[in-house]
């Protein structure tokens, strides 16, 4: 089964108060044989506190590599084909080994993905503009508007 997520994390101020954005859908191959389908599509938005933007897009791939573990157990993790599709160009050449990550603050969230990789057959992650990106953004925007009015009370 292929497994497509679009994640976002954002900070309004960075640091300052944060979000993530996910969006999981399955996709399977229709009986004509054309091009994959969505089956299932769930979306999720979370505020994670204070912190920064490149750890909020952290957040948000750990988020969804869990959410996704849970929603289809560790024997379908295993068979698993999974493409994430964000848009900081950062994360995806950090995640396809091609930036070292040098922070150290960073260095632990990136050890958690890649040993959460390790559960799941596949895993891929691409760059894509945010005009691209249009669902996890609007889930972390919504998140820190609502957040935000909480503040304003």
């Amino acid at each position: 089964m292929k497994y497509i997520i679009h994640t976002d994390g954002g900070s309004r101020g960075n640091p300052g108060p944060a979000a993530i954005g996910v969006v999981i859908s399955a996709q399977g191959r229709p009986a004509s044989g054309g091009e994959g389908s969505n089956i299932w599509k769930k979306e999720y938005g979370e505020s994670i506190g204070v912190t920064t933007n490149n750890v909020a897009e952290y957040q948000a791939v750990i988020f969804a590599l869990k959410k996704l573990k849970q929603l289809i157990s560790s024997t379908g993790a295993e068979k698993a084909h999974i493409v994430f599709y964000l848009d900081s160009e950062l994360l995806v050449k950090q995640l396809n080994y091609q930036y070292k990550v040098k922070e150290p603050g960073m260095q632990k969230f990136f050890m958690e993905v890649h040993n959460f990789r390790l559960d799941f057959g596949k895993v891929e992650f691409k760059h894509v503009l945010r005009g691209k990106n249009t669902e996890a953004d609007k889930l972390v925007n919504q998140v820190l508007d609502r957040e935000g009015n909480k503040l304003d009370l």
